[in-house]
């Protein structure tokens, strides 16, 4: 890619973010940060009871994920979030000032694949039980956003080099 991006790697609980982000940073050869570690304790807490967090719970993680996106500003970067709706997205942007290069990687899949990972990840806080609001709030990229979708079939390997081959597209 001719441009440092700040890649958000985005999608409902269990698309992979978390390997696939680390998998493409290496790729591109930039820092990863993960999402879940913007959370205030009290996001973690709701979310580990099974109740989902409204925007009022989430704006000050977006802000805090745009934060670091904006220190990565020219640098390049990878970042998980769920980024769910567009006005999640737009948060992000607003946060990252001057990082006319953040684009979403949006993992998507299956309900019952992801559903299925879900059920095997080991101490994560996030319930399979929440994966239907996750699912209600999820609006894809539109098209004036940059950003590819990728689906996550497969290995993470393979996952993590289609999202490599579509990022490197953008800028052709």
């Amino acid at each position: 890619m001719s441009t440092p991006h700040v890649v958000v790697v985005m999608g409902v609980a269990g698309t992979g973010k978390t390997t696939i982000g680390p998998l493409l940073a290496a790729q591109l050869g930039v820092p990863y940060a993960e999402g879940d570690d913007f959370h205030p304790p009290a996001n973690i807490a709701k979310m580990s009871a099974g109740t989902p967090l409204t925007d009022d719970d989430r704006w000050p993680w977006l802000d805090a994920i745009g934060a670091w996106a904006h220190s990565r500003a020219g640098l390049g970067g990878v970042v998980s979030s769920s980024a769910l709706k567009r006005s999640y997205r737009d948060r992000l942007r607003a946060a990252a000032p001057g990082v006319d290069s953040l684009v979403f990687v949006h993992l998507t899949g299956d309900r019952a694949l992801i559903e299925d990972r879900m059920s095997h990840r080991q101490g994560h806080f996030m319930p399979t039980a929440l994966l239907d609001s996750q699912f209600a709030t999820l609006q894809p990229l539109g098209a004036d956003e940059a950003g590819v979708a990728v689906d996550v079939t497969g290995t993470p390997e393979e996952i993590s080099e289609r999202a490599f081959g579509a990022l490197s597209r953008l800028d052709q």
